[in-house]
């Protein structure tokens, strides 16, 4: 466990010991599957944004990445990387309802600090200051029945196997792998899927460990893998002091992008409208090129 830790790496410095694996990151594989079979090519995915140090998002259009909003904390956030190229970052804007946790103890019964996670609305939307024109942007999901639904997960942190669990000296930013589950549950602004390690296994399940957090949730919905949801926390039963992450049986919370929708549509279309007024009084050749209406084309 780390004993220090900022709002980059965790959802602050509540809980600390707890928290420096409770927020969910990379991935976790089975312990009866080899490690290379979850080991993909770096650019597999190319629309997975790389935060500074560590952490994800994900580009939705050709100025726009989603993430969670702990992820973009205690730092000053002012480029990402995307398909092994830096971009600037133009605005970083936090839903208006994100609150950071309280502060506490790392022991003690866990159920209050899960009410607190439960109750978080963790998403953040960044803006580029030029758009990304040699990567496509991933379609949302936009539906609501996504539980049940084969998913499919990418992270480069840190990485163990759910017998042991996350392995404790492993990087927080390390190979790109990819995982399936299963959404478990879908409600309000959560999608869970939980880590099994039985016969209801999927070949190559996995789970988020430490740091990827906003990293992709992926569902397939008419032949193309859409973003359905954003790596967030783990949950825990008892004593803080016992916490494990990564462990078979554990259940991951991912933050929902069909639930917020309507906020994602409202930023972008509002951001977009007043560059294109910017547009139409100075250089309108270079704005119609650029298709600065957020248009994931």
């Amino acid at each position: 466990m780390i004993a220090e830790i900022t709002w980059k790496h965790s959802i602050g410095v509540v809980m600390v010991t707890l928290l420096a694996s409770t927020v969910a990151n990379a991935i976790v594989i089975r312990p009866d599957v080899a490690d290379t079979r979850y080991r993909v090519r770096e650019h597999s995915f190319p629309a997975l944004v790389d935060l500074p140090g560590e952490g994800h998002g994900v580009l939705i259009a050709r100025l726009w990445v989603v993430t969670a909003a702990h992820a973009t904390q205690g730092y000053s956030l002012d480029h990402v990387d995307i398909n092994g190229t830096r971009r600037d970052v133009a605005e970083l804007i936090v839903h208006p309802d994100f609150r950071k946790l309280p502060e506490g103890p790392a022991s003690g019964d866990a159920g209050s600090l899960m009410e607190n996670l439960a109750a978080m609305t963790d998403i953040a939307l960044i803006r580029l200051t030029q758009p990304v024109d040699d990567v496509t942007p991933v379609q949302r999901y936009q539906g609501w029945n996504e539980q049940g639904k084969l998913a499919q997960i990418y992270g480069k942190g840190a990485t163990g196997n759910g017998t042991l669990g996350q392995y404790p000296k492993a990087p927080h930013r390390d190979a790109l792998r990819r995982a399936t589950n299963r959404i478990e549950s879908a409600h309000a602004q959560w999608l869970d899927y939980r880590f099994d390690c039985d016969a209801h296994a999927t070949a190559l399940e996995g789970v988020m460990g430490d740091g990827d957090s906003g990293s992709p949730v992926l569902i397939r919905e008419d032949g193309e893998w859409k973003l359905a949801g954003l790596a967030d926390w783990k949950h825990w039963q008892g004593d803080l002091s016992t916490f494990r992450a990564g462990i078979c049986g554990q259940t991951f919370s991912n933050s929902r992008i069909s639930y917020y929708a309507t906020w994602i549509d409202g930023v972008i279309r509002a951001r977009s409208g007043n560059r294109r007024n910017h547009c139409s009084q100075v250089n309108r050749k270079w704005c119609r090129s650029s298709r600065l209406d957020g248009d994931p084309r």
